[in-house]
């Protein structure tokens, strides 16, 4: 080794040679093989930002008989391309929903309605391809990512109790500034519509409580007269959010108890058309909506359920309060002998507007059940004989969904309409009991182990699934197909037989 004649600072600065045979004569350098790679697929999370009015500056397409939604014309400087969005990626999630089995259609919509902001997990092209050849779980990959026990947060709507009030009461976190834990009380309001004992709140009534006092808080709270709809989150999954750097959104919520749900129709013209207008008017706070009017008696509308003055939210699953009216009318012409019209009643989109969220970020286009359950890939099916349609049209599929107790619970939350008799799926847990046999959030609970129960308070339903030890047996059906079966005096009768062990 070489030194340099002395700088008179007293600091010398070694260089260091090379020679063919001897190697480099530098002993703290270490030339070892290049680390194993990890071949496991990667998913990564783009957050898409736009301003209102802006686009997110990328298109989604899909390809016949091709599994997967892949991402195409990613605008360049656009708030896709920023957030690292690429074209040829694949979208496994969009707001923490899994959306790679789910019709292209709906996805669309997911991302259209979510407002100005989206979440979506992808995979590049390569990676994607890869994982499928190898047979890998992609659903699986997704909540690896996230971690086994997050789950997605909830908006409930709690509607106050004479004498239990709201059934909640709020806490500060000590140590954390702007955190807040909730107690609850058993069987009250709020654990009715799917808050749990030691859930952090996030958002009240539109807004975020991190920004709030505890007395500002309090205040907020009792100025709610007779409803509040709040975010929560349960402590391991908020764990999961910070670690992961993600704001906690209603967007990635699953919904509860919510009033006012869309309700999609759909119509067939007869010899005189669909038998209503579409106007389009000024609401009171200055919008313009497109509202449906003049519903002819005995027409293909009022026999699809629509009323009067309700307002109009989508045309075949595509959101229309943006479109103009000639558009609107463009689309239902176009869309031939039949059309889907999803509506809702003004103050139903009044609730919504107040909250600053879309009333189609909640809405699920309902599909026959048993289409859904190889969406979902449930573990187990048997299949019985099929709905029966007797001059009645395609029917909902009715699940008898088998619950095997884990630990302590079945694996959900039951939810109910105050002061309204009958009951529903509040909430399902990820991996549990009930997500495994198929329950899906707002099922109607018909029978509970062949008992009916469309006609029970919720305590005396709670009670007959206590009494269950180690198996519970469910009769349910999905809202919408709930009204539908009752409207047709067919008896509601298992079409579906899930179990949530696949031993059983």
């Amino acid at each position: 080794m070489k030194y340099p004649p002395d700088t008179g600072d007293g600091m010398e600065f070694p260089r260091f040679t090379f020679n063919p045979k001897e190697g480099i004569d530098n002993p703290a350098l270490v030339i070892s093989d290049d680390p194993e790679t990890d071949p496991s697929p990667a998913p990564r999370l783009c957050h898409i930002k736009c301003k209102e009015g802006q686009s997110f500056g990328f298109r989604l397409r899909t390809e016949k008989g091709i599994r997967g939604h892949v991402v195409q014309q990613v605008d360049p400087w656009s708030p896709a391309e920023l957030s690292g969005l690429r074209e040829g990626d694949h979208v496994l999630e969009v707001n923490e929903d899994f959306v790679d089995n789910m019709e292209f259609s709906r996805v669309v919509t997911k991302i259209q309605v979510c407002g100005v902001q989206v979440f979506l997990l992808v995979l590049k092209k390569q990676e994607y391809e890869e994982a499928l050849s190898q047979g890998l779980d992609l659903q699986a990959l997704t909540s690896s990512y996230r971690g086994e026990t997050c789950s997605r947060p909830r908006l409930c709507h709690i509607t106050r109790d004479p004498g239990l009030g709201l059934g909640i009461s709020i806490s500060p976190i000590e140590g954390q500034k702007g955190g807040y834990v909730l107690s609850t009380v058993r069987d009250g309001p709020a654990e009715r519509a799917g808050v749990r004992d030691g859930d952090r709140l996030v958002w009240i009534n539109g807004a975020v409580v991190s920004t709030l006092t505890f007395s500002a808080l309090n205040k907020m709270v009792k100025k709610c007269s007779a409803h509040v709809t709040i975010l929560v989150i349960d402590s391991e999954s908020e764990a999961s959010y910070t670690r992961r750097k993600l704001p906690i959104l209603p967007i990635m919520a699953g919904s509860h108890n919510l009033p006012h749900r869309p309700n999609t129709l759909h119509l067939v013209q007869d010899s005189d058309g669909y038998g209503f207008l579409l106007r389009q008017e000024k609401m009171p706070s200055g919008r313009v909506a497109h509202l449906l009017r003049e519903v002819d008696v005995g027409s293909p509308a009022e026999q699809a359920g629509m009323q009067d003055g309700d307002l109009l939210l989508a045309v075949n699953g595509q959101p229309s309060e943006s479109m103009e009216h000639e558009e609107i009318v463009r689309r239902v012409r176009k869309s031939g002998k039949s059309v889907s019209l999803t509506t809702i009643p003004v103050n139903g989109r009044q609730f919504y507007t107040q909250l600053g969220l879309s009333p189609l970020l909640f809405h699920e286009d309902h599909r026959s059940e048993a289409e859904g359950i190889k969406r979902t890939l449930l573990p187990c099916t048997d299949v019985q004989n099929e709905p029966t349609k007797d001059n009645h049209g395609s029917l909902p599929c009715p699940r008898l969904c088998v619950l095997e107790r884990e630990e302590s619970s079945f694996g959900f939350h039951l939810g109910c309409v105050q002061h309204k008799l009958g009951t529903f799926i509040g909430q399902v847990e990820t991996k549990g009991s009930g997500h495994k046999a198929g329950l899906w959030e707002g099922d109607v609970v018909v029978e509970v182990n062949g008992q009916n129960v469309e006609n029970f308070h919720f305590e005396d339903v709670v009670m007959l699934i206590k009494k269950s030890e180690s198996l519970l047996k469910l009769l349910v059906v999905e809202r919408s197909g709930y009204e539908k079966l009752k409207q047709s005096g067919l008896p509601i009768i298992p079409g579906v037989i899930l179990h949530s062990n696949q031993s059983q």
